[in-house]
């Protein structure tokens, strides 16, 4: 018996990458958010200095390691934990995936998420024969629903849930008596100035001005993939209640899920260096700032946007069409369809690729609006 998934949306946009890869300058791959800078050296460092790693590494994490966690989410997040309420994880998606499962939801619990998103929440809902739903308004939430996803900053599109916003979808899940999670993995990359003109980290659902003083039922799930380049380090975390922290772990335990000892030691490395985070930062700040201009000046609508590693674009057509569009450009994008039907008519621009090749990018886009 095989699980009912959908098809994997990327294998869908393999035609549209060989056409783009015929551009005479080559392609300009802006489609997934995978890192193409250098991981850190005192990243790479301290994980060639932890390579004996003969002893199974812990589940919970090395002591050390939950520290860095909980002293990185006070200095950078405004949150006050304990080590009983951090857990790292074997990067992020992973454990989005396997969130339902871990919590023993299944038939009749409902999983919400939002209405443009990335696609792993729904397939975890399904992977645990749990229903997904799409929606973004507390009030459609039903009474079976067991765990809701938050998503911000938000990926593909970008948008930033205000203290306001979080508290209320905290509130409601209080009343169903669900646990909610925001994956927040973007947090560091925030483009929008506050009311003081300053750019701050986007708001964590375990800030005190959202959830008060108590964590019950509520997470923050992270990831040091985008802000140090360690996607494939598989290097993740997630905190809050610290009961759930305790069930996940249990069943973290018995399935063998441990994050490799070396790249336990390379995180806390990671977490305890913020100049490496604001280079990287500035790099992203640049490309968004070339991409961003040649967009506009080809016509497209920049939606949302204010952080993250994409600019979710449209011409106001089916986002396919604007796929095959760019695609005779050399130019490959994510169609906005991938991430739920109210993103049919976008696409979604990545940040992750060289300076050179966002700069491709933007003379290729002039182009287009001559067209």
């Amino acid at each position: 018996m095989a699980l009912e998934l959908p098809d994997f949306p990327w294998d869908a946009l393999v035609p549209s990458g060989d056409i783009a890869r015929r551009h005479p300058d080559g392609i300009v791959d802006l489609s997934v958010g995978s890192p193409v800078d250098p991981t850190p050296e005192l990243v790479r460092e301290a994980l060639a200095a932890a390579t004996d790693a003969h002893s199974y590494p812990a589940t919970a994490g090395s002591p050390a390691l939950r520290e860095a966690i909980t002293e990185w989410y006070l200095r950078r997040r405004g949150v006050s934990l304990g080590v009983a309420n951090v857990l790292p994880t074997i990067g992020s998606k992973e454990l989005v995936a396997w969130m339902p499962v871990l919590l023993g939801l299944g038939a009749g619990d409902v999983v919400v998420h939002p209405t443009v998103a990335y696609p792993t929440y729904a397939v975890g809902a399904a992977i645990a024969g749990a229903t997904p739903l799409a929606s973004d308004d507390p009030a459609e939430w039903p009474a079976a629903t067991k765990l809701i996803w938050l998503n911000s900053p938000g990926n593909p599109d970008g948008h930033v849930d205000s203290v306001e916003v979080l508290a209320a979808a905290v509130a409601r899940a209080r009343e169903l008596g669900a646990v909610i999670v925001n994956d927040e993995c973007y947090a560091e990359l925030n483009w929008t100035p506050g009311e003081d003109g300053l750019i701050e980290t986007a708001p964590s659902i375990l800030d005190p001005r959202v959830i008060g003083d108590s964590r019950r039922l509520v997470l923050s799930v992270y990831s040091l993939s985008k802000q140090s380049n360690l996607a494939g380090y598989r290097a993740g975390f997630v905190a809050g209640c610290s009961e759930l922290i305790a069930e996940l772990l249990t069943a973290r335990k018995h399935a063998g899920l441990m994050p490799p000892a070396p790249v336990q030691h390379a995180m806390i490395a990671a977490l305890g260096d913020d100049a490496h985070v604001a280079v990287q930062r500035e790099r992203y700040r640049a490309r968004r700032e070339m991409l961003l201009s040649a967009l506009e000046g080809a016509g497209f609508r920049i939606d949302e946007s204010g952080a993250g590693l994409y600019l979710w674009a449209t011409r106001d057509e089916d986002a396919w069409q604007t796929v095959a569009a760019l695609a005779e450009l050399g130019i490959l994008v994510a169609p906005g369809s991938f991430y739920g039907d109210a993103g049919a008519r976008h696409v979604r621009f990545a940040l992750t690729a060289t300076d050179e090749r966002i700069a491709a990018a933007a003379q290729r886009l002039a182009h287009l609006s001559k067209a």
